[in-house]
């Protein structure tokens, strides 16, 4: 027995502590390894902004069933304490005690216009824009994601690039010493190597910085922890691949999946119905009530009760003369429904032709990242062939420098590029709803 419960121990106790191994919550220490799609997922779970988006599509629930249940019946109940402190009334000799009383009421009314029943089909569509407004803040999210996630990795292969150059810059400034000590060539090479060495550690260190600003920057749109080592699953070739901007290249323009143009719609549509609601006004309000009236002495003494128990009652208010009011608030709405109007049109117009300038955009990125990749490369066979010939004595030290200022202009030309294609492919996927 004793043995059996010392293995049930220990199996709980592992179970325990696997329970706790797991992955650590938002805002705890742990590793997090995500590839983009995970990335972007896990943002929309546990983005702040996000979730206040979808709060505000409840809110919206909310506020339309305030405006229903303001067109149901109302009911209400008082209860009111009442003593005249024994007075007597004196009805023409007769004495009429006034004992302390006290009155339930219970009262039910309803009243109805046109304006109230518009202003629940008004909420209706605002709760359709918060729904399309959430929609949009989860494309955001998905896009700066993806936005971050690329920069973290562009940073990263600045920083590899600059290690690169550094190194070459090493090797040929103990080159360049050598032919100084040999006397093949002055110490002002030497030291000017040198002092371009240093300049590129200053730049390496200040490279790492960014990398961990971005990295923080991609924490925040996770919600998760600052101390959480965050790893990147993919890298920036997989995610900027031929077949990758080819696709976004491909896809066409559907004007109906672009949020700020479904905003649009529904805000003509509301400024529509703003018309008629502005209209209704000129339209009667019909009300009714019914109310219950009990009320209890505090006395057996004979009293006057002039309280009826039911009572019930019906009015129909009509709108007869606003000194204009009304027909100039009509006025305004017809206006500010044409300028929703002309906004629509204006942005239709607007989006097919920003369409076409991200897809130029996207291409001619492309263009210049592949035509800046293969440059880096011959470069460094420049570089290599040049750093040969040095070591033979077959080139000069000025034809080394200049290859390797090339190496590095080239270098810094092509992170140029992928910046530009990094921003290009995430502008576009944004605009097409495709992120």
């Amino acid at each position: 027995m004793k043995m059996r419960r010392k293995m049930l121990t220990i199996a709980l106790t592992a179970l325990c502590t696997g329970m706790f191994a797991q992955e650590p919550a938002n805002g705890t220490a742990g590793t997090l390894s995500l590839s983009l799609v995970e990335a972007q997922e896990y943002a929309v779970a546990n983005n702040k902004s996000l979730q206040n988006a979808s709060l505000e599509v409840k809110k919206a629930y909310a506020q339309r069933w305030q405006t229903i249940a303001a067109m149901l019946p109302q009911v209400d109940g008082t209860a009111q304490f009442t003593t005249m402190f024994d007075y007597q009334m004196d009805m023409k000799g007769m004495k009429i005690a006034m004992p302390a009383n006290i009155t339930h009421t219970v009262t039910a009314s309803i009243g109805l216009n046109g304006q109230a029943i518009m202003g629940a089909l008004l909420n209706n569509l605002a709760i359709e824009m918060q729904d399309i407004t959430r929609a949009q803040s989860e494309s955001e999210i998905r896009a700066n994601v993806m936005s971050s996630y690329l920069t973290v990795l562009v940073m990263e292969d600045i920083v590899a690039l600059l290690d690169s150059s550094l190194t070459n810059i090493e090797h040929l400034a103990a080159m360049t010493q050598r032919s100084v000590d040999v006397g093949a060539a002055e110490q002002t090479a030497a030291d000017q190597i040198v002092v371009k060495a240093n300049a590129l550690k200053n730049s390496i260190n200040s490279n790492k910085r960014n990398v961990e600003l971005a990295r923080n920057s991609l924490k925040v749109l996770l919600g998760v922890g600052v101390d959480t080592d965050l790893r990147l699953t993919q890298t920036l070739d997989e995610l900027l691949s031929a077949s990758s901007a080819l696709d976004l290249l491909s896809q066409n323009f559907d004007i109906n999946n672009n949020y700020n143009y479904q905003l649009l719609v529904k805000n003509t549509e509301l400024a529509k119905k703003n018309v008629t609601m502005a209209g209704l006004a000129y339209t009667p309000t019909v009300s009714a009530y019914y109310q219950y009236t009990a009320k209890k002495y505090f006395s057996d003494e004979s009293t006057l009760n002039m309280s009826a128990p039911h009572m019930a009652g019906v009015s129909v208010s009509i709108p007869i003369w606003s000194s204009g009011k009304r027909a100039a608030g009509v006025r305004e709405k017809k206006i500010a429904y044409q300028e929703a109007v002309n906004t629509l049109n204006e942005t239709t117009d607007n989006l097919g032709i920003q369409n076409q300038q991200l897809r130029f955009n996207l291409s001619n990125a492309y263009e210049t990242y592949m035509n800046e990749r293969d440059n880096i490369e011959v470069t460094k066979r420049v570089f290599r062939n040049t750093t040969n010939k040095f070591e033979h004595g077959v080139a000069s030290s000025l034809e080394l420098t200049n290859a390797s200022n090339d190496l590095i202009s080239a270098q810094s030309s092509y992170v140029q590029a992928v910046m530009s294609l990094v921003n290009a492919q995430v502008e576009l996927a944004k605009f097409l709803n495709n992120n």
